[in-house]
């Protein structure tokens, strides 16, 4: 359930890997530091608190995960949702709910929810990921605009009706940089993928502010200074009433950061070949988010683009991991003092390139041409992602999900009266029931797929409509690999209606796990053992024996 894939690298580490891990987790490392403090500052809290996040949490998910090469941290995904924490519960209500959040991931792990959590519908991640996506273009326009205004609206719609009446203010030098940015982070890999164009386009543009004394904001002048030093752990003051207000924020936290690094780890384990614990991915993921918390950081899952970098340059065990959150604490320890003078434009153009890569657009198009139910799913998540929120989304799109996935489940879902005369089976079926000879006062029913509360009542209705009561009725399950309480209630009550017209139930072909939740709810004793038997020729020579019985 715990086995942090870091023990199990170690022993048959060598130096060559080392040196490896070492390299791709300095460029790793670097690659980070400007993302760290973007989705800090666009989530609505300082930049050191993205710093802290990705040192602390980057480390603990690496040492204790499930995966050999997981890079964990701040990300985008979260933007949203801490955005709207601080703005409404503020920093310590953040706090206490990235804590739970911790606790809700350890829990999940334990619970052995891994494997679960990694078969969320693609169109209901493709829909939220898409208009978190969007979110956080949208609140990069004041800064890549230099537009000159208060405070942004926090409602989508609201937000651009408030760029609308001040874009006359751009700051065409902001303007400038924020473009020059996003194209430079697009291109640069094209010309070395080594050296991140994201830590080029800082460089240039803090240079170029500097030199020619542009009139753009900086970190430091919105900011302040950065700590150079990770604070002490602090546990803000906790009441029942606060736990209650903040458990749904929590749970979507949770949720969320479940997903992305689960997801993540799949996409690494096809870079590499490998395969990783997810339960234990989850428990140290909640570790991770817990000491975060209590060390002033904002909520951390696995990185994708990161991960994929720490791949593509060499990192094959958690070490490289581990070396890319000392390489941040080294940098914000002997260098931070100089991230103040980043300007703001360059960051929103980082946001904007991150953004883009986030939406999916191809794969958001390839869905709206797909089946009409995942397109609902995809455009509803979507839009209550953008307009109302990111828990909502996930609450309503899981749930339209199910949904769907119910009608799915009942369009494959079949019950057939079928007889001698009748044959609604292929030829090539040796046990199709027109290969038989079914004697009058015998009918054959056949349930084909899952008998569950989708379904049941199809079962119930064709039964209930016969005209003529049978001396005995028999019910095939050879095709229903699952049956839920439902299900069992359904035949339960099928039995009682039956018996009384006189009519004998039989039931044939029942599967190993239908047969065991018979035998659990007590319907074999119900129904009689005699008359559950395993295929179509027992039942058959069993109802002969009852009708036999039954003219003697």
């Amino acid at each position: 359930m715990f086995q942090p894939k870091l023990f199990t690298t170690l022993k048959n580490y060598t130096r060559k890997q080392f040196f490896s891990d070492l390299i791709a987790g300095v460029i790793v490392g670097i690659v980070a530091l400007p993302l760290a403090i973007a989705f800090a500052i666009a989530s609505g809290v300082s930049p050191e608190k993205g710093l802290f996040t990705a040192i602390v949490a980057g480390f603990l998910i690496s040492a204790l995960g499930g995966s050999r090469v997981q890079i964990g941290g701040p990300t985008g995904a979260f933007v949203v949702i801490v955005y709207g924490i601080v703005t409404q519960y503020g920093i310590g209500g953040l706090t206490i709910a990235t804590l739970m959040a911790g606790v809700m991931l350890i829990i999940m792990g334990l619970v052995k929810l891994g494997n679960v959590i990694k078969y969320i519908p693609h169109p209901l991640i493709v829909g939220f990921t898409a208009g978190i996506a969007l979110i956080i273009f949208s609140s990069q326009i004041k800064d890549f605009l230099g537009l000159k205004m208060g405070a942004v609206p926090a409602d989508f719609l609201q937000k651009w009706k408030a760029y609308a009446t001040h874009f006359d203010s751009t700051n065409y030098a902001s303007l400038l940089l924020a473009a020059g940015t996003t194209l430079l982070v697009f291109v640069f890999p094209r010309i070395t993928a080594r050296i991140p164009g994201s830590l080029v386009a800082i460089v240039l543009c803090t240079f170029a502010v500097q030199y020619f004394h542009l009139d753009v904001d900086t970190i430091g002048k919105r900011f302040g200074s950065i700590p150079s030093m990770i604070p002490m752990p602090v546990l803000p003051p906790i009441s029942f009433s606060t736990l209650q207000q903040l458990i749904q924020p929590a749970f979507t936290i949770a949720l969320l950061g479940g997903i992305e690094s689960l997801l993540s780890a799949v996409v690494s384990d096809g870079m590499i070949g490998a395969s990783h614990r997810s339960n234990t991915e989850l428990i140290a993921q909640g570790i991770a988010n817990i000491a975060s918390s209590l060390f002033g950081g904002i909520p951390a899952t696995g990185a994708i683009a990161r991960t994929a970098t720490n791949v593509k340059n060499g990192g094959r065990t958690p070490v490289a991991g581990i070396v890319h959150a000392i390489t941040l604490l080294l940098i914000m320890l002997f260098v931070g003092k100089w991230a103040v003078l980043i300007p703001m434009p360059c960051l929103a153009g980082i946001l904007v390139v991150v953004a883009y890569n986030m939406s999916e657009w191809k794969s958001f198009l390839a869905l709206l041409k797909g089946p009409r139910g995942d397109a609902i799913v995809l455009v509803a998540t979507f839009l209550l992602t953008v307009l109302v929120d990111l828990t909502a989304a996930i609450e309503i799109g899981m749930v339209l999900a199910a949904f769907l996935f119910m009608r799915n489940m009942m369009q494959i879902s079949k019950v057939d009266m079928v007889s001698s005369h009748e044959d609604l089976e292929e030829d090539k079926d040796e046990k199709a029931i027109s290969r038989y000879h079914v004697p009058k006062g015998i009918e054959v029913f056949e349930i084909t797929g899952p008998l569950f509360f989708g379904a049941a009542y199809k079962f119930k209705e064709r039964i209930y409509s016969l005209k003529d009561s049978p001396r005995v009725l028999i019910i095939r399950m050879r095709a229903v690999p699952v049956i839920d309480a439902t299900g069992l209630h359904t035949i339960r009550e099928v039995a009682k209606y039956v018996k009384r017209f006189g009519t004998i139930l039989i039931i044939s072909g029942v599967q190993p796990g239908v047969y065991e939740e018979l035998e659990k709810s007590g319907l074999l004793i119900k129904i009689g053992k005699m008359n559950v038997l395993s295929d179509i020729d027992e039942a058959l020579k069993r109802a002969n024996i009852l009708l036999t019985e039954e003219s003697t």
